[in-house]
């Protein structure tokens, strides 16, 4: 297979599992080191082990998102390892559950300040190196951001927010040299459905989403890879997510009706 990332070094936040970890994998596949964070350090660790096993090199710093001073810490060290920064992947992120009456102030802030300023502050301190590069920027949005979902006020909310900054940044960095590609999928196999409103994993919570339309987290990573080598701007998928954000961009009383009888 052809190498698009032969040499380059991505940073990748949420790459313990789901899509983040199916990314490091792929780009592991296209020659590319990569930089693991996350807040499972046994997670992150299996998946370096994975990559070294492809032949290729995955260095683990854990990260909460929602500490700027750990990001800023996690860029000096990825830096000082590997000397160059050339994507960097802004996936760590959950769903916040219920409906608006039932949800508190920080319910809210914990969705937004996981979804939004995580990825926002994962741009902003990775951009000085990857302007140096011409690199690419990764962001991880969903469906909900084209067709909102009831019981999902704050997730919706977060994915249009960073629908938003995924445009602001293109806009911004045009002529740069750095591109912006922001990634929204449709059901993928993932654990998000096992993580609660407070962001903690429990293996025991029940996935309610239809099985027959979820995507293996790999194919996601085929797609998600491809369209960050090509510089895309927004990608949707899977199948039943293009028609949902089709009805959802341009039939907003059929979206409307879909969605309350769901």
């Amino acid at each position: 297979m052809a190498k698009w990332f032969d040499g380059k070094v991505a940073w990748i936040t949420g790459a313990g599992s789901g899509i983040g970890r199916a990314t490091a994998l792929e780009l592991g596949r296209h020659g590319c080191r990569v930089v693991l964070s996350g807040r499972r350090q046994e997670r992150l660790d299996a998946v370096a082990t994975e990559l070294d096993s492809l032949g290729s090199e995955g260095l683990v710093l854990p990260c909460d998102v929602v500490d700027e001073k750990q990001i800023a810490t996690t860029v000096e060290q990825l830096i000082s390892h590997f000397g160059q920064l050339d994507l960097a992947f802004a996936n760590a992120g959950f769903a916040v559950a219920g409906k608006v009456e039932e949800l508190d102030a920080e319910s809210w802030r914990r969705q937004l300040d996981v979804n939004v300023v995580g990825a926002a502050l994962t741009a902003r301190h990775a951009l000085a190196h990857l302007r140096k590069t011409r690199g690419r920027i990764g962001l991880v949005g969903s469906v909900v951001a084209f067709l909102c979902a009831p019981k999902l006020g704050p997730y919706s909310a977060s994915k249009y927010a960073v629908r938003a900054l995924g445009q602001t940044l293109s806009i911004e960095l045009h002529g740069s040299g750095v591109s912006c590609t922001t990634v929204h999928p449709g059901y993928v196999e993932s654990e998000i459905a096992q993580v609660d409103n407070d962001g903690n994993f429990d293996a025991g919570r029940p996935d309610k989403r239809p099985k027959q339309f979820l995507w293996p987290a790999d194919r996601a990573a085929q797609v998600i890879v491809k369209a960050l080598y090509r510089r895309k701007r927004e990608v949707v998928f899977t199948g039943h997510g293009k028609v949902g954000a089709f009805i959802g961009q341009h039939l907003p009383s059929v979206a409307h009706l879909m969605m309350r009888r769901r």
